[in-house]
This record gives structure tokens, C-alpha cells and sequence, in this order.
């Protein structure tokens, strides 16, 4: 889905991440309000096996507020998802919906509106997902 994710790719494993990601989005002021484990929700109600995956809905209250002042329709954009994804045993992506495409589904105008507290969204994003990535490294390093 290139243009609407921030992205990145862990080289250690899953759980191990998705406690960085946890992390890291809290320092940077973000809450998860909603967690969607897709891999068990697959398998419940598709008797399908994936590898791990998690939803996380992430949301900076301040952010929101602002967000939802300017263009109120941007609710239903909320909260920010963060996933999750096993690649393989040492292998984990993650990915954030880019606050900049939301801006760009919006309605005309809004963008306008929305350009300056999507832009500080995003780079706090931006933000924990290179310290998710930096920490994954030095304990690999440790290793």
C-alpha cells in the first residue's frame, strides 16, 4: 500500500517489537485505546493459520482533539493504526497508517486545515517507529 503506511522492519521477533512499539508509542504520547489480534481472529472465525499480527489503535489525545476541531469527519479516520506483523522468527514489520494520506482523503479545504497537526502527527510517528528500529538494532547487537 505504498504512499498511505510509515514503515519499518525489525530484525528480532515478534513479541519482542511489538514491546518496543508499545513503548515507543507511549513516549511519544500516544495511548492504544484498541487492540485487533488478527492472527487469532483469523483462525476463530476463518479456521485459518497466520502468522502474527496486531492492530494497534493508537491515539494522542491532543492530536485528536485538533484534528477533530478542524475537520470533524476526520473521527472516523481515528485512532492512528499502528500493526504489527511477524514476517519470520527474526523478522517483524511495522506500520503506521501515514497521517498525511488522512489529510488527503479529507474534505476540500480540510487539508488545508489539517496540514500543520498532521504534519507534527506524523513526525512523531516517524519518531518512534526509527527508535522501534534503533532499539531492535542495539539489542541485536547485544546478542
Amino acid at each position: 500500500m505504498a504512499g498511505f503506511t510509515l514503515s519499518t522492519t525489525c530484525k528480532q521477533p515478534y513479541d519482542a517489537t511489538v514491546a518496543l512499539v508499545r513503548d515507543e508509542l507511549a513516549e511519544a504520547g500516544f495511548g492504544i485505546i484498541t487492540e485487533i489480534d488478527l492472527a487469532a481472529t483469523f483462525a476463530t472465525k476463518l479456521e485459518v493459520t497466520t502468522p502474527p499480527q496486531l492492530i494497534l489503535g493508537a491515539c494522542n489525545p491532543r492530536f485528536a482533539y485538533t484534528a477533530t476541531q478542524a475537520e470533524p469527519s476526520v473521527a472516523a479516520l481515528l485512532p492512528c493504526n499502528v500493526v504489527v506483523r511477524s514476517v519470520d522468527a527474526d523478522t517483524t514489520v511495522v506500520e503506521a497508517f501515514d497521517p498525511a494520506a488522512m489529510a488527503r482523503l479529507s474534505e476540500d479545504g480540510a487539508e488545508e486545515r489539517l496540514a500543520a497537526m498532521m504534519t507534527e502527527v506524523r513526525r512523531a510517528l516517524l519518531t518512534a517507529l526509527a527508535r522501534v528500529e534503533e532499539r531492535s538494532m542495539r539489542t541485536n547487537e547485544e546478542d
